[in-house]
């Protein structure tokens, strides 16, 4: 039987911003499937001061070999955003769904359409699943936040919330329903070895940056050993390709 390839997406938030294009190339040359760029304003995230836009994917871009992520954080987007960031070759845009629900959403998913790129949710923090319930139908991607409060260094390591196992499971169930096509991605406080509980729930992509970027062994290492991680858990619990 073949397993299931859960995909990889490096997030570039727990990288040497200096070497910013050679982090991102290593990365891709080491396999993973997606790289995810953070953008934020610096109002929303001033104590993480993350920026992750147009610039960034444009220095990158022609030094990596696969889809390229925009992780959008903020509260206000416009088409000129959209537009930039498609121009410097994103091929998915994933906005939070707390602040972006309604009509706001409906210009975005157009917006995102007309210039052949994806476009997805992210639930953060506490966020219900019942807040995408209808917008599910219509995007590509549902990002699951998954990192809590409690079990944390305040640094790299971030443990998960308690209720985050039962909403990957409740999030696989609502996109099989409604939107098969629509892929579930987990993100936060991911590494090697604690994966397993939210990959018997089936996600499609999982997000990891400290695990591979602030591997002692180095960006291709980390790579190789949250693939096999992963992997191993998907056979564990036959998931199906």
């Amino acid at each position: 039987m073949e397993f299931k390839h859960i995909k990889i997406a490096a997030g570039l938030s727990h990288v040497d911003f200096g070497h910013i294009a050679d982090v991102a190339k290593q990365a891709s040359d080491a396999g993973v499937d997606y790289i995810q760029s953070d953008a934020a304003d610096m109002h929303n995230l001033r104590n993480m001061q993350l920026m992750g836009g147009h610039q960034v994917i444009t220095g990158i871009r022609p030094f990596v070999k696969v889809p390229i992520e925009c992780h959008f954080y903020t509260e206000f987007i416009d088409e000129q955003f959209v537009n930039d960031i498609a121009i410097a070759g994103a091929n998915l845009l994933t906005v939070p769904a707390e602040h972006f629900i309604g009509a706001p959403l409906a210009y975005l998913i157009n917006y995102c359409r007309t210039r052949n790129m994806k476009i997805g949710l992210t639930i953060g923090c506490y966020t219900p699943l019942s807040l995408v319930e209808e917008a599910i139908y219509d995007i590509d991607r549902l990002n699951i936040c998954t990192h809590g409060v409690d079990d944390t260094d305040g640094k790299d390591n971030w443990g998960w919330r308690r209720s985050v196992v039962d909403l990957v499971r409740r999030s696989r169930a609502e996109i099989d329903k409604k939107n098969p096509r629509c892929e579930l991605a987990i993100d936060g406080g991911l590494r090697s070895d604690n994966l397993e509980p939210l990959i018997e729930h089936s996600p499609d992509v999982i997000v990891l940056s400290s695990a591979i970027f602030k591997h002692t062994d180095g960006i291709a290492a980390g790579v190789k050993e949250c693939r096999t991680s992963i992997d191993n858990a998907a056979k564990k619990f036959g998931l199906k390709a």
